[in-house]
């Protein structure tokens, strides 16, 4: 039974694997660990088991079988009357992964110090991501790259990544309101006011529009208040009134609504005061409500 059957199915003459199913096909019914089969069940079986490790139990089909000494060694190998062979080797554990947050920019880094040639990486797929450090058209004679990072990160995101270009600085342009107001006629993009006062404080704000004269306040929510004390403190917009920025050729003022403004500026720009006010529901920004101005910076944030 066994040369002719099996060259019909398999196209060689059968192997050690092959002759104990042809074993088991002899009898009527047969018993593989301890599931009774019958002679076309054994037949269907190990047509599922060629089709489920075909590199093992199709081997006949690609070269001669082995002499039978071989095959009497190997059906000896099981005492339990099927080959291991048989049996589907466990897998092999994975081992486990170990995760780790890392930015864009440390894996890019960490894709240049190795070879990525082969790599799978598609490097299209990050985008190039600009630090928090902002980029300035002039060096700043008031802000160091502490108060730089800090005021960047809280930027709205849509100025996020532009330059920052000085419209105005009292040692640049003279102590003059009305200059600051000239400087920033033909812009329209928002600034930043950073003060430093006599006893060495910088505080200031980011307004959403440039300074101007006007009749009515005007900005968005956009606005808020910084100070540096010496950590970074920051107030947003509470909601409570929308007195945002307001200007005239006398005085800027910045939040309003109660006892006094936010911040405040003369005409000169030298003296100002600074109080807390519903706007932004502040403390006041410098060391004393009332202080004196010892330089004055206007940065504008445009593409």
């Amino acid at each position: 039974m066994a040369g002719p059957r099996w060259k019909r199915y398999f196209g060689c003459e059968p192997s050690g694997y092959q002759l104990v199913f042809s074993s088991l096909a002899s009898t009527a019914s047969s018993s593989v660990m301890g599931i009774t089969y019958s002679v076309g069940e054994v037949d269907h079986l190990y047509t599922f088991f060629v089709q489920w490790s075909p590199d093992i139990y199709s081997k006949g089909e690609k070269k001669r079988c082995k002499p039978s000494n071989n095959v009497r060694m190997k059906c000896h190998k099981d005492t339990n009357g099927i080959s291991k062979a048989f049996r589907k080797p466990a897998s092999k554990p994975q081992a486990a992964k170990k995760w780790e947050i890392i930015t864009v920019k440390d894996s890019k880094r960490r894709l240049s110090l190795c070879d990525s040639v082969e790599s799978e990486v598609d490097e299209t797929e990050f985008q190039e991501v600009e630090d928090d450090f902002p980029v300035l058209s002039h060096a700043s004679q008031l802000l160091d790259d502490f108060h730089l990072q800090k005021i960047a990160a809280n930027l709205p995101p849509r100025t996020q990544g532009y330059p920052w270009h000085l419209v105005y600085s009292t040692i640049n342009h003279g102590s003059s309101l009305k200059t600051l107001y000239r400087n920033m006629a033909d812009l329209d993009s928002p600034v930043l006011l950073v003060i430093r006062d006599m006893h060495k404080k910088v505080f200031g704000a980011f307004c959403s529009d440039p300074f101007r004269v006007s009749k009515y306040c005007y900005g968005t929510g956009e606005t808020f208040l910084f100070s540096f004390n010496p950590d970074f403190q920051q107030y947003r917009w509470s909601g409570e009134n929308s007195y945002f920025v307001s200007g005239n050729w006398e005085s800027l003022q910045i939040g309003g609504g109660g006892a006094g403004f936010a911040l405040w500026l003369d005409a000169d720009l030298y003296h100002g005061a600074s109080f807390s006010c519903p706007t932004f529901r502040n403390a006041p920004l410098s060391t004393n409500e009332d202080f004196i101005v010892q330089d004055v910076e206007v940065w504008t944030v445009q593409n």
